[in-house]
């Protein structure tokens, strides 16, 4: 299968846009680096992507599992987005020694923070596995398939890391028409080195969060640590700073209209082969229902948050954890109606069946995806509302926690309840659970019933919301807040203190007889019983489709040249510096002050002091442009998702120009739909990057650790 699909790639790599893809890396030399060299690319394909020498790939990491972080120096210095460390360096900051705000620059190696919990992944190889693992799934059923794919995998893996200190996983492309392998080396002793006060690093807030003009340092730096052989190794002092393959150079040269651009890093995922009635559920209703759900939360912290220093740094990677995907959303719903991607995909799906119309493998598909999705649609809300809803208040995670615990031990393995105990006992650090943070969640835990009563179908709800909770009072309104008073008066997971003890101590009569116990297990099992199936059932039948689907487009249109949905796994795209409708291309350091003063008593445009004389004196060194300002930010045209922040923008010569961190409002369609008018990627600019490590932090120590070229 996978010769056919890139013979049909080979057939059209000539004829799609720059700015469209995310490319699997070991395939560019056969699939786009004609077309690169064309755009300004000076590289050869083996300084891209080489598995025996070292090459661009080396020097690009998996950072956190969550973003993408790449190295910059020959001693393991690691540049990535602000958000991206958000979570370390709120771990690491106190009211006391507040470096969130405040800043944090390492003069030495011994000022760096070890940053628990933080892991880099380097791309040791990749290799396409389908063969393999589509002849060992032949003539399965969906369930089936499912069912032996985890087998599969574990002997591949297995197989290839055995006797090394590697990490494998295994990937599909297309929906299961091809599949890929990808090889890491995993480093977990990452210490902090430097980053910006949260007011540069977050400047704009959720505001300007996924919009154009941006005015945000988003960036943070890390350093890996090895042991003195080189080799991935547990936190030491003993440990020394990673020597890497190879490291990217950084550019000052600066950003031109039509300058190419490439971005390489770990995207999260797409749907881009979705099919319209997936569109329209999204659109109309899931989409929607995150955002009111998430809207409770963020309100609920957000009054806490802004009376207390202390609550505001124990919340606020939560908090913007929430909030980003909350505008994301509300962004994507927006967009996709504008964009008239519902109506797009009809127009495809009709030239499809008009094409499948006398083809026996793909005639029914189209009538089969439209039963599977009208089954599906009436209880399209019911795994949101379990998960973004019941399931989201610290007391629900909490509870949950313990089930699992209830889990292990019902299995009778005592070494497994030790292990899952251990780990509930860690995750339960994750939890700020005391004062008025568990008013909030109070306040939280109520309104989501509400929302749950109010928006769920009543012959959809669990019979233990009329006998438990409104008990057939006729204000469902007081019942509810009844309820949760009596809930967080009485449930040991209204307190953390009787919440660790029963951790440590599990006791499962206890459990049984707790109120938020049978609450959880109540909504879980109803999910369970009455929806689970269903959703299981149309997600079998709609993955088997669409990967059929796909399958019969490259039939259908053999000279397209088709790309496979991002996964996590590492991609690249490239395009081109370019401008966007009326705005400017680049934004600049005056422009920040003008937003400051704008936006005055507004936290989300506060900027420190220090930052407001430098651009007064405007001491901007070797790092501002030719009119004498100092860039921010600009943008490129390339096409990125989630899980790419924090990944390096690219110029030719294979030099950084930027750090990738986010998309515009105006394509948030574009997990779904790539829209090549408006897709922009917003990139801070290195040089804004160094003038404040440089000028604003005073830390010519990292400076001078760099190959930076003039």
């Amino acid at each position: 299968m996978i010769r056919i699909l890139i013979a049909f790639l080979l057939l059209g790599s000539l004829n799609v846009k720059a700015d469209e893809g995310m490319w699997i890396p070991m395939l560019l030399k056969k699939l786009n680096h004609e077309k690169m060299k064309k755009m300004g690319l000076k590289l050869t394909p083996e300084q891209l992507y080489d598995v025996n020498q070292a090459s661009l790939k080396d020097a690009v990491v998996w950072f956190g599992g969550g973003c993408t972080a790449e190295v910059i120096s020959a001693k393991g210095l690691v540049l990535t987005n602000h958000h991206c460390g958000y979570g370390a360096i709120t771990a690491l900051s106190t009211a006391k020694d507040n470096i969130l705000d405040n800043g944090f620059w390492a003069k030495s190696y011994q000022e760096e923070r070890p940053a628990p919990g933080i892991t880099v992944s380097f791309l040791v190889r990749m290799d396409d596995i389908s063969t393999e693992v589509l002849d060992s799934v032949k003539n399965l059923s969906e369930k089936d398939r499912a069912k032996r794919l985890p087998a599969i995998y574990k002997s591949i893996t297995d197989r290839v890391t055995k006797g090394t200190t590697y990490e494998a996983q295994c990937r599909e492309m297309f929906k299961g028409n091809a599949y890929y392998l990808f090889v890491f080396e995993r480093f977990t002793d990452i210490r902090l080195v430097g980053a910006p006060p949260q007011n540069i690093g977050k400047f704009g807030g959720e505001t300007d969060n996924w919009m154009w003009p941006r005015h945000t340092g988003d960036f943070s730096m890390f350093r890996i640590y090895s042991d003195k052989d080189g080799k991935a190794a547990k936190y030491s002092a003993d440990n020394i700073p990673y020597t890497p393959k190879y490291f990217l150079p950084i550019s000052l040269k600066g950003v031109n209209k039509g300058d190419f651009s490439m971005i390489m890093g770990f995207p999260g995922r797409t749907n881009r082969y979705e099919f319209s009635q997936g569109v329209q559920i999204a659109t109309d209703m899931v989409d929607p229902a995150i955002v009111k759900l998430r809207d409770v939360r963020l309100n609920a912290w957000k009054e806490q948050m802004v009376k207390d220093v202390d609550v505001r740094l124990k919340l606020t990677s939560q908090f913007a954890g929430v909030a980003n995907y909350w505008k994301f959303y509300r962004g994507e719903a927006e967009q996709l109606k504008n964009n008239k991607v519902f109506e797009q995909k009809q127009k495809e799906e009709l030239a499809f069946g008009k094409w499948a119309a006398d083809k026996t493998e793909y005639k029914n598909l189209l009538t089969d995806v439209s039963k599977a999705f009208e089954a599906y649609k009436p209880i399209s809300l019911q795994a949101t509302y379990l998960g973004e809803g019941i399931s989201s208040p610290f007391i629900s995670r909490m509870t949950a926690m313990a089930i699992a615990i209830e889990d292990a031990i019902a299995k009778g393995d005592d070494k497994t309840t030790e292990k899952v105990k251990s780990q509930m006992l860690a995750s339960l650090d994750d939890i700020p659970f005391s004062g008025t943070i568990i008013d909030a969640d109070k306040r939280i835990f109520d309104s989501i019933l509400v929302l749950y009563c109010n928006n769920i179908p009543k012959d959809q709800q669990p019979k233990f919301v009329g006998e438990m909770i409104i008990k057939g009072n006729a204000n469902s309104r007081e019942a509810i807040k009844n309820y949760t008073n009596d809930i967080f008066t009485t449930s040991i997971f209204a307190d953390m203190d009787m919440v660790k003890a029963w951790f440590k101590n599990p006791r499962i009569s206890l459990l049984k007889n707790d109120p938020m116990y049978k609450h959880i297990k109540a909504f879980r099992n109803y999910y369970n019983d009455n929806f689970k199936p269903k959703v299981d059932e149309y997600n079998e039948t709609t993955l088997a489709l669409g990967r059929l689907y796909i399958k019969g487009l490259m039939e259908m249109q053999p000279t397209k040249q088709f790309y496979p949905d991002a996964n996590s796994s590492m991609r690249l795209t490239y395009g081109i510096v370019s401008p966007y409708m009326k705005f400017p291309m680049i934004t600049n350091l005056d422009e920040v002050i003008e937003k400051n003063i704008k936006f005055k008593g507004n936290p989300e445009f506060d900027v420190p002091q220090r930052l407001i004389d430098l651009q007064k004196s405007k001491d901007y060194g070797r790092y501002a442009m030719k009119d004498g300002k100092l860039p921010v930010a600009f943008l490129t045209d390339n096409d990125i998702t989630g899980g790419n922040s924090g990944s390096p923008v690219i110029d030719g010569e294979g030099r950084i120009i930027g750090l990738a961190f986010d998309g515009n409002w105006e394509a948030m369609s574009g997990n779904i739909h790539f829209d090549p008018a408006n897709k922009r990627t917003i990139c801070v600019d290195i040089r804004y990057v160094l003038f404040l490590i440089d000028k604003y932090g005073q830390a010519s120590n990292i400076i001078n650790e760099l190959k930076i070229v003039q």
